[in-house]
């Protein structure tokens, strides 16, 4: 079999091969081949084997044994690049009882996706994978599932027609398994083949860039070399002396700053990655090279001990070396972690890290051409739209109605340490167009703080914005990592403005901000943008209203509406008859916004080569400050076209959620909900907005019993025909028909332990404090995304989650994997998962009985007050709600806030600040998890 189908490599299970016994071994393995082989050590029959090249190396792990399976582990090495290609492990499960498998198999998978990046798992698990409600198929595809493993085989591998045997694989893809039956007398199990092909670095051609040397000493020498700035501190009266001003001072930053750094080219050659080797561990080096030299010419016993010594000198120093960078590149970009992911990827050289190159064939031409060509195909479309239909003079209406009577006529001047906050606080994010890098400046801060401050303050008088201001650099950003770089229609652009422009932004959003919430103009089911408001506020308000409705044994209705380039579109014209007449704003404030709209340009800059420039016309810059906030404002009428038709609804910036509920009999009901998309449909394009029915998404929610009602339920949505599909992802977040989170946990699982793979290869050179850094950013901060939506899920699926965590705690601590893990979360501080779903179910319920919540939340809880006089009177008990089913409604944030907020001890409930009740609620849940 091996040399008639040329393998590479052949695993068996079952070799009924007692210990000591290698005849047949022997005989059984080709010319140019070896073995290895892991015998039953007890009783007849199993025993697990693994035949491969000789070209091959493969090195065999001693995994400790397991009660419940026989295992066979190796890593096999690439012969290309002679390193660790993937782990095989050869896998043989009895059958019979599986409980005690499918612990020892969770522990074993956990540990190996933390320790491996690729893996193939292959064996006879006696699994019968061809049987859809088989409970330990079920089992054991949501432990594969919660650590991203793939299970690669659907046809019958067992000449009864059952699927028992099976191909796992972790971080690689193999070929389609071909399945081929045998004669009865080699094995009544079919033989599974297939191929993997090993890939290795190939080096590339050295590119070049243009850079500055920014030192230590640069801010300094600026500062020296920086001329009097008096003549530029002076207040323009009009708009074209502030242009003057704006351009004059970043001319003398921009000559000052080629003084002291000069642009240079310099190459960028692929080298190996070691950005913290220093000249002092590249001295350690020169001498241990020397004297191993010097040892191997003589045979010196008096060298070799000085090369010894030596080595260990430079490896204690480059160990060194590399924690310092690392914790250098932690402290830098602690609060950016997409830069972070990318640094620790590169130097775990995980490849699913690294962002996809642009394809060389495409210039900086060819983006801002499709960019521009596609926002006017949009345009095209919407007009054609318009043609064909008109507004109904009620929703016409709508657009008339002013929301306050107050008005914002003028922008108060920033005082000059406000301005030096908002700097200070801002993050170094730096443009090509910025006439000095963002750290340089946040350095020479007080030398030239005055300018700026003329400037900013001149440009809110004036009601202009400086043309400098007014230029955007666009950077084509994949929108998914998985989609191919090479099509156009997989870039968004991305708007990188000057950091000043941002600064003044930034000062104008604030004093919107303020306006907008003292006069309550918000929409207030718009969770976009907005103080106190998050995705997880507005999914807990909606899942809320779900399961509510379920709890009545309704059906439910939910429409992701989706839009095609919404920011890109947004007509300018309405917009400001928008902050006219429904928001207020006028006079000089109202020229500002006129004046940001207007004469904007922007261009594509890609591998140091710049587009032509070209005005836009539409939209606000997708990356800017105020962009968010002029597009919820843009979409005020919305609520009202949606109320008009008595449905629910959600939005968060472009994302706008629809959902109705029923009883299943009453499908008229639930039909609304095609004539309100109809509505909102003609008032987006009405306002340059178009539906894109390709990424519109349909969900059906509540009871099986009756959802099965409703299978035949289809829905004419504008312009489309949608069914209702099984779960869809919303704000971050897969939602499936029975709000059981299945597919959400699993896929929060098999990220965290991606990063967690990541921070494994690393801990070693990293402190505990550097290390706990990388935890938190990568993984708690998954666990605890939206996880107040999780209370009352699963146990299988909480379990999931806290493998998570514990297996990121034994990585943290270097824990044995065997050993307890209380103990360690508990020295740690970490509460375990579910109680870090009740502590963010608390905390939400504080802030919303405190006035920090979004109001739609403090809609859902009301304080108790008793009939009579009673001791639970002043108590700040709530009221807990009736619900008929506890699958459903007792799991609604409505029901399970009060209740969880009653038991707290009340001086707990009593704590005066958010800060006191954070510390307080933490040691009380720490005490119930841990009993001290």
């Amino acid at each position: 079999m091996i040399t008639d189908q040329k393998f590479d490599v052949l695993c068996l299970t079952e070799t009924w091969i007692r210990p000591n016994e290698y005849v047949a071994l022997n005989e059984a393995t080709p010319a140019g081949y070896n073995y290895i082989h892991n015998p039953r050590l007890s009783g007849r029959g199993g025993g697990v084997c693994i035949f491969f090249q000789s070209t091959l190396v493969s090195n065999q792990k001693h995994y400790e044994n397991f009660t419940s399976f026989e295992l066979l582990y190796t890593s096999i090495i690439n012969p290309v690049t002679k390193k660790n290609a993937f782990s095989l492990i050869n896998i043989y499960r009895p059958p019979g009882p599986y409980l005690e498998f499918l612990k020892e198999f969770s522990d074993f998978v956990t540990d190996l996706a933390v320790s491996n990046d690729k893996v193939i798992i292959v064996g006879d698990f006696n699994i019968h994978f061809e049987k859809l409600d088989d409970p330990l198929k079920k089992a054991f595809t949501s432990i594969l599932d919660s650590v991203g493993i793939i299970q690669n085989i659907t046809g019958p591998t067992h000449y009864c027609n059952h699927t028992l045997d099976l191909v796992l694989t972790l971080g690689v893809s193999i070929d389609n398994p071909n399945i081929r039956s045998q004669t009865s007398a080699i094995s009544d199990h079919y033989l599974i083949s297939f191929k993997l092909h090993l890939s290795h670095n190939i080096r590339t051609s050295p590119s070049y860039s243009v850079k500055r040397s920014i030192t230590p000493f640069t801010a300094q020498q600026f500062t020296d070399k920086l001329p009097d700035l008096s003549t530029l501190m002076y207040s323009p009266v009009d708009p074209v002396e502030l242009d003057k001003l704006t351009e004059g001072l970043e001319n003398t930053f921009r000559s000052t700053l080629d003084v002291v750094a000069p642009l240079k080219h310099k190459i960028e050659r692929q080298k190996k990655l070691a950005p913290w080797y220093n000249d002092q561990t590249r001295t350690l080096k020169q001498l241990v090279r020397n004297l191993e030299r010097k040892y191997r010419s003589t045979k010196l016993e008096v060298f070799h001990s000085a090369w010894k010594d030596s080595l260990v000198k430079y490896r204690k120093e480059l160990n060194k070396a590399r924690s310092a960078y690392l914790a250098s590149q932690i402290e830098i970009n602690k609060n950016n972690p997409r830069v972070l992911f990318s640094v620790i990827s590169k130097l775990t050289k995980n490849q699913a890290g690294t962002e996809p190159q642009i394809p060389a064939i495409y210039t900086s031409n060819d983006f801002m051409d499709f960019f521009n060509s596609k926002i006017e195909n949009i345009r095209d479309k919407i007009k054609q739209i318009n043609i064909t239909s008109s507004l109904s003079s009620g929703l016409a209406d709508l657009e008339q109605n002013p929301v306050t009577e107050v008005r914002l006529e003028v922008f108060n001047p920033l005082p000059q340490l406000e301005l030096e906050k908002i700097i200070s606080s801002s993050n170094s994010t730096t443009c090509t167009l910025d006439a000095v890098p963002t750290k340089l400046l946040k350095q020479v801060l007080p030398d030239i703080i005055k300018p700026l401050l003329m400037i900013v303050n001149s440009s809110l008088a004036l009601g202009h914005v400086p043309k400098a201001f007014k230029t955007a650099v666009i950077k084509p950003l994949i929108k998914k990592p998985n989609l191919d770089p090479s099509v156009l229609s997989n870039y968004r652009p991305i708007s990188n403005l000057p950091f000043i422009s941002k600064i003044l932004e930034k000062a104008v959003a604030q004093q919107l901000c303020s306006y907008l919430q003292r006069n309550q103009i918000y929409e207030k089911f718009q969770s976009g943008f907005r103080p106190y408001h998050s995705t997880e506020t507005a999914l807990v308000r909606i899942t809320n209203d779900l399961l509510i409705a379920a709890d009545q044994g309704c059906v439910s209705l939910l429409v992701l509406l989706d839009l095609s380039a919404a920011f890109d579109t947004i007509d300018h014209t309405i917009l400001l008859e928008r902050l006219e007449n429904m928001v207020g704003v006028t006079g000089t404030a109202l020229a500002w916004f006129k004046s940001y709209l207007t004469d904007r340009y922007q261009f594509v800059r890609i591998n140091d080569m710049s587009s032509s420039y070209t005005k836009v016309r539409y939209g606000i810059p997708q990356g800017s400050i105020l962009g968010p906030l002029l597009f919820t404002l843009y979409m005020l009428p919305l609520g009202k076209v949606i109320r008009k038709h008595n449905v629910n609804f959600h939005c968060y910036a472009d994302d706008t959620q629809l959902f109705i509920s029923a009883k299943p009999d009453d499908r008229v009901r639930l039909k609304k909900i095609e004539d309100c998309v109809e509505d909102v449909k003609s008032w987006m394009s009405h306002n340059f907005l178009l539906l894109n029915s390709d990424k519109t998404e349909v969900l059906l929610l509540g009871p099986k019993a009756a959802r099965n009602k409703l299978s035949d339920l289809m829905l004419n949505l504008a312009d489309f025909s949608a069914t209702p599909g099984s779960a869809a992802k919303n704000l971050g977040v897969i939602i499936d028909s029975d709000l059981a989170f299945d597919k959400h946990i699993s896929n929060v699982t098999r990220t965290a332990f991606l990063h967690l793979r990541n921070i494994a290869k690393l801990r070693n050179a990293l402190s505990l404090h550097d290390a706990e850094k990388l935890v938190h950013a990568f993984i708690t901060s998954r666990l605890d995304y939206c996880n107040a939506l999780l209370s009352g899920c699963s146990g299988s699926n909480l379990n999931k989650l806290q493998l998570v965590q514990n297996a990121a705690a034994r990585v943290l601590t270097k824990t044995r994997k065997f050993d307890h893990i209380s103990p360690v979360l508990s020295a740690l501080h970490w509460l375990p998962v579910k109680f870090r779903i009740d502590y963010k179910i608390l905390l939400l319920t504080y802030k919303a009985l405190h006035g920090l919540a979004p109001e739609y939340l403090q809609d859902l809880i009301s304080c108790y007050e008793p009939p009579r006089l009673l001791r639970s009177q002043g108590a700040g008990l709530l009221v807990v709600p009736k619900i008929q089913r506890s699958s459903a409604g007792g799991r609604a944030f409505s029901y399970k806030a009060p209740q969880l907020w009653n038991n707290l001890p009340e001086y707990v409930r009593d704590s005066d600040t958010v800060s006191i009740f954070k510390s307080r609620l933490k040691t009380y849940l720490f005490s119930l998890a841990f009993g001290n």
